[in-house]
């Protein structure tokens, strides 16, 4: 199995390469240190599995999932994380993601995780699961994108206009949205979404 691994952290990286290296039928065919570079990187070496870390320079883990999945890439998408984000984890089963796990799992169990995801199955971290389980996205699909244009600081004409709403409609959803997320105003809002990777 021929696997590239993208980590902006070099000291994770080569420490996640030696480790896999020692694995009979794993051979690390390349690192990256950011997404752009992951995603040249599978382009061109055409790799069994790419583990990618959430959260790097230029593109995302998850923009990288999704750019595959776009293109019809064969290569399967893992996400490496220390993130238990509701927010990542949807957005990385619609990018076709077959594995989530922790980064801080022991070796044996992320090999493991790797040929499972090889042979076509999909992996997930007991630990990332109970914890997304426990805390799902109270927000509409509508409500989000209404949210991540006033995290962006455009104003209530500007966003009814981009989404086809009129001023009114989003104002309602804004309070709906605060009204969701527990939040005093818009500001405490915004932190509690991305906090809990709701704006991803």
């Amino acid at each position: 199995m021929k696997i590239i691994i993208a980590e902006d952290q070099g000291m994770l990286r080569g420490a996640l390469k030696l480790l896999l290296d020692m694995e009979e039928d794993i051979e690390v065919a390349a690192q990256a240190e950011n997404g752009e570079e992951a995603l040249q990187l599978i382009r061109s070496l055409n790799p069994d599995v790419c583990l990618l870390d959430i959260e790097m320079p230029k593109l995302t883990g998850l923009e990288v999932a999704e750019q595959l999945k776009e293109e019809g890439h064969p290569c399967k998408a893992a996400i490496l994380t220390t993130f238990s984000r509701a927010g990542y984890f949807q957005r990385a089963m619609k990018a076709g993601v077959r594995g989530y796990m922790l980064k801080d799992s022991p070796v044996d169990e992320l090999s493991a995780a790797l040929r499972r995801i090889h042979r076509g199955e999909r992996v997930i971290s007991m630990e990332l699961s109970l914890s997304l389980w426990d805390n799902p996205n109270p927000l509409t699909e509508r409500e989000q994108a209404v949210l991540k244009l006033v995290a962006e600081g455009l104003p209530v004409q500007e966003i009814a206009k981009r989404l086809f709403l009129s001023r009114g409609t989003v104002r309602n959803y804004m309070s709906e949205v605060i009204q969701k997320l527990e939040a005093k105003n818009r500001i405490e809002a915004i932190k509690i979404a991305e906090s809990n990777g709701w704006l991803a």
